[in-house]
């Protein structure tokens, strides 16, 4: 999203006044308006979650989207948005921002098709009851979150995508790795390892470092049959 003038790695929160930086008429434009009015989001968030659904959105299969440490629930409403199979969305915070309301009502607004289409639970990760049809996210859950989010998915053997962030020396594992590679990519590259060693076909990108340097992207394609799913996109 290197067009717009302003820095995607602010921290700034986003307001009705900055929405003159996207003038156009691309989806992207249309939500980072909805996000300004809102008036309740660091810019960061906006181009991560952007980011995260459109790629998650291309690997994962399933009917309904579980953001886990979902924050504002963003992600979720994205790939709603961004693909139509998906059907509905449950976002899961043990701490929904007191703002998250504002945000669901813009979007709900914008985009009518959204309405009632996300439930909102207050719950810890470990006891969030997942489906077979299940898809689960997660953009920058903290340390060992992470692992409890990758530990749902592959309970509940489904796909799962996860932006990592604010990695623990302490209490991640680096599987010994950290002689060779810095302690984050330790981390991850282990998360990727447990993911296949469960079964699961795994996929890395990054995000631009522009918007941030935790960027690494890690996708896992649980296996199992789903007759009536098309054929994943490239």
């Amino acid at each position: 999203m290197a067009d717009h003038v302003h820095d995607p790695s602010s921290t700034s929160r986003l307001r009705p006044g900055g929405a003159v930086h996207f003038s156009g008429e691309r989806l992207f434009d249309r939500v980072a308006r909805a996000v300004c009015e809102a008036n309740c989001l660091p810019r960061k968030e906006l181009y991560e979650s952007w980011e995260v659904a459109c790629r998650a959105r291309k690997r994962l299969r399933g009917r309904r989207v579980v953001d886990l440490a979902a924050g504002h629930g963003l992600v979720a409403y994205l790939m709603l948005l961004l693909e139509p199979r998906y059907e509905s969305a449950l976002a899961v915070d043990r701490k929904t921002p007191l703002s998250a309301g504002r945000l669901a009502e813009m979007f709900e607004t914008r985009w009518p098709q959204l309405a009632g289409r996300v439930e909102r639970l207050r719950v810890r990760i470990e006891t969030v009851e997942l489906r077979p049809d299940d898809v689960v996210v997660s953009a920058h859950a903290c340390g060992r979150l992470t692992d409890k989010v990758l530990n749902a998915a592959m309970a509940a053997n489904v796909d799962v995508a996860v932006l990592p962030c604010c990695h623990s020396h302490r209490n991640c594992d680096q599987g010994g790795l950290q002689g060779w590679l810095p302690p984050d990519v330790a981390i991850d590259v282990v998360r990727a390892g447990r993911l296949r060693a469960a079964g699961y076909s795994v996929w890395t990108q990054t995000i631009p470092a522009s918007i941030t340097p935790k960027n690494r992207l890690l996708f896992g394609r649980a296996q199992r049959p789903m007759a009536d799913e098309p054929a994943a996109l490239a």
